[in-house]
């Protein structure tokens, strides 16, 4: 369970989450915390929320964001808003790293999300972009639903066609959405 003031890092993509909102602290309107990126860190993939907005406002460094297609640059203080079903991703620029606040309205269980995905990539247990094979993936999209980031590469029938008869594969050869041992 995230907790407030709690830092998960994950070595695989170049990042660390530090919570500063969570589900709980909010009565699951706000899931809020400080995305820290390396200067290597890896691209976020372009994804969407379904039910979600998401903002971005860089407190140190820069980023670099694409929203719906339109790219810019994101200095200290500077903000964008992503919303809902609106394709995204974001990166470092500048050669330094950078932290950005994220906010994620409404919060539903996105944080169970990034704990286990951040913690399979502690255990080695993704690829190098930070993603984990397909049944564990197919598993947390069939029990977290939209509080997990929609890619939008395959289009999403074709995911759905996929991932759909891949979930209760995957559970039977025990992948979960979450482990006791992420969720501390």
């Amino acid at each position: 369970m995230a907790k407030v003031g709690t830092k998960i890092e994950n070595p695989t993509t170049g990042e660390a989450i530090t919570w500063v909102e969570t589900a709980a602290t909010t009565d699951g309107s706000l899931l809020a915390f400080d995305l820290e990126l390396r200067p290597n860190a890896a691209l976020a993939a372009e994804h969407r929320h379904v039910e979600q907005t998401e903002t971005f406002r860089v407190l140190s460094g820069q980023i670099g964001i694409s929203v719906g297609g339109d790219e810019k640059e994101l200095g200290q203080g500077e903000e964008v808003s992503v919303p809902v079903g609106v394709a995204h991703r974001w990166w470092p620029t500048g050669g330094e790293g950078a932290v950005s606040r994220v906010e994620l309205r409404p919060a539903l269980r996105t944080e169970i999300f990034f704990e286990t995905f951040f913690g399979l990539g502690r255990d080695g247990k993704t690829n190098a972009k930070g993603i984990p094979g397909l049944l564990q993936v197919a598993v947390a999209y069939s029990e977290l639903g939209a509080s997990c980031p929609q890619l939008v590469k395959p289009p999403v029938p074709i995911q759905r066609l996929i991932l759909t008869p891949l979930a209760p594969i995957g559970k039977l050869l025990g992948r979960r959405a979450s482990y006791p041992a992420y969720s501390a």
